[in-house]
């Protein structure tokens, strides 16, 4: 790799992009970031790196700004919420070409049919974790307490039940209590997910229902998931999240979901005596 390589850096919400712009200078790249207005933190216009600000439905000036500078790999990191995609998008021609093409209005379709335009324009979308391989998920029992049984079962049926949604491209996360279906995420993200499914139970009459109020947390990636956008992530915030709605367990697909914060979210989680496990 020759130390003056260029990569390009689509920028949405969160510690995402920040974390990829840190680990590709360790490794020699000199980052171009194309920060989304709509999501971008204004904090990556202070970062060091050349950032031009571009919106949503900017594909034009996305590839214009990649040329000019001579990339021709780029990542995509950070979070661009479902909803902003289908709502506030505002599309160029280039774009509103590639939309009139598509099959299906998903997520999933409209970045892999931006991924293939990328490429069609010399540009390679690499995977979002190729630079972060030591924060993805390691396989096994992650924090001091194992599942119980109670939760081993929730972890199974919430499986099982994610991995129908993620086939329609519907969500990545359920919320699970004694093997019922609390909450599924749709737009709204995995944390408002988890919110959600705890005012559910908050809701529920004590002395009339069945329910234990501890929740079980699964997050999946999708069957055939694109580790080149739309990857599981998880950050302190989700564990300070899932403690809030009463949640104990959390359940992750093993090398497929990145730790935003890395050992801090298996601390906060030790703190909050939930069990973390990745399979």
């Amino acid at each position: 790799m020759s130390a003056q390589e260029k990569l390009g850096l689509i920028a949405g919400n969160g510690k995402f992009p920040f974390l990829v712009l840190d680990a590709a200078r360790a490794q020699g790249y000199e980052v171009v970031v194309a920060a989304i207005k709509e999501e971008a933190s204004p904090e990556i216009g202070s970062c060091g790196a050349a950032v031009c600000w571009l919106s949503l439905g900017e594909l034009s000036k996305l590839i214009e700004t990649f040329q000019r500078a001579g990339v021709h790999r780029a990542i995509m990191a950070g979070q661009v919420k479902h909803k902003q995609i289908f709502s506030s998008i505002r599309p160029d021609w280039k774009l509103a070409k590639l939309l009139l093409s598509l099959t299906t209005r998903n997520t999933d379709s409209l970045l892999g049919a931006v991924a293939k335009v990328l490429a069609d324009e010399g540009i390679t979308l690499e995977k979002s974790t190729w630079l972060l391989e030591p924060l993805l998920a390691k396989a096994g029992v992650l924090t001091k307490r194992a599942p119980n049984e109670t939760e081993k079962k929730n972890i199974e049926y919430g499986r099982a039940v994610a991995r129908q949604l993620t086939e329609h491209d519907i969500g990545q996360t359920v919320v699970i209590a004694e093997s019922a279906c609390v909450a599924v995420e749709a737009m709204e993200g995995t944390d408002a997910t988890i919110e959600r499914a705890g005012q559910i139970m908050r809701s529920l009459d004590s002395d009339a229902s069945t329910l234990s109020r501890a929740l079980t947390v699964v997050k999946i990636a999708k069957p055939n998931q694109d580790m080149r956008f739309d990857v599981p992530v998880i950050g302190v915030k989700t564990i300070d999240v899932m403690r809030a709605a009463g949640a104990t367990c959390l359940a992750l697909d093993a090398g497929k979901c990145l730790l935003l914060d890395g050992q801090k979210v298996i601390d906060a989680a030790d703190a909050a005596e939930i069990a973390v496990i990745a399979s």
